[in-house]
């Protein structure tokens, strides 16, 4: 083999490429920082495909979002599936990476974090509904120094009374010993507006908690990076 070629002049599996220019190789010995996203990509995909080695494959994953990270982590397993030299396995590879990501950034963002305005709320709130193209309804449980408790998912689908069940938050907001909550929900649409269901719900829980002396301190609607509170649109009175 000419050894002045490079893996980039040929077709060449990564097992014949130089050992300081394979991805996981490179990774080991200089660390992540040195090693690119394709790179990371093809480290998770092991393999490529017969014409094409896994960091060929992995830049044109990336080039298929546009290449952003963002993009692909909302790419859905039937869309990385319709990549060429992209199978189940692969497909589902990419997709607990992403996930792994999200619940380390949702620990780290909720650990003794204390809730002060609707910006924090949102923080909280995207790690886990960033992904999530259908309603889901989430209650943060706060102490009075408005710490963090408990952040739980309480119903997944179109938000409705009969769907969200107020029992549930009561009872899980006595267990924790929780004065006060919030109450979340996406719009994956984009539109922030509540609607008249949204309303009757969030007065719902706020009369039943009421009962036990536990405070609806505000609903926030998030879509991405942008929320929506009942409190400051003064939506919580009365």
């Amino acid at each position: 083999m000419n050894a002045k070629m490079t893996y980039s002049e040929g077709n060449l599996p990564i097992t014949e490429w130089s050992v300081s220019d394979r991805p996981r190789e490179k990774y080991m010995a200089r660390g992540a920082e040195y090693v690119g996203d394709a790179e990371l990509l093809a480290i998770l995909l092991r393999t490529g495909t017969s014409q094409e080695s896994a960091v060929d494959l992995a830049k044109r994953i990336l080039a298929a979002s546009d290449n952003s990270l963002n993009q692909l982590s909302d790419m859905s397993l039937e869309d990385l599936m319709n990549i060429k030299g992209i199978g189940l396995v692969k497909a589902v590879t990419v997709h607990a990476a992403f996930e792994l990501g999200r619940r380390r950034r949702t620990e780290t963002v909720e650990r003794q974090r204390k809730i002060e305005c609707m910006t924090d709320i949102v923080e909280v709130m995207q790690a886990k509904l960033s992904e999530v193209k259908h309603e889901e309804f989430w209650t943060i449980f706060v102490n009075r120094a408005g710490l963090i408790l408990k952040t739980q998912r309480i119903s997944s689908g179109g938000l409705t009374q009969t769907v969200v069940d107020v029992r549930q938050i009561v009872r899980l907001a006595l267990s924790l010993g929780a004065t006060g909550i919030f109450l979340c929900h996406n719009h994956p649409s984009g539109n922030l507006k509540p609607s008249d269901e949204d309303l009757k719900v969030t007065q719902q829980i706020k009369e039943a908690a009421a009962l036990f002396s536990i405070a609806v301190l505000d609903h926030v609607i998030i879509y991405k990076d942008h929320g929506y509170s009942f409190l400051a649109e003064g939506m919580l009175n009365g």
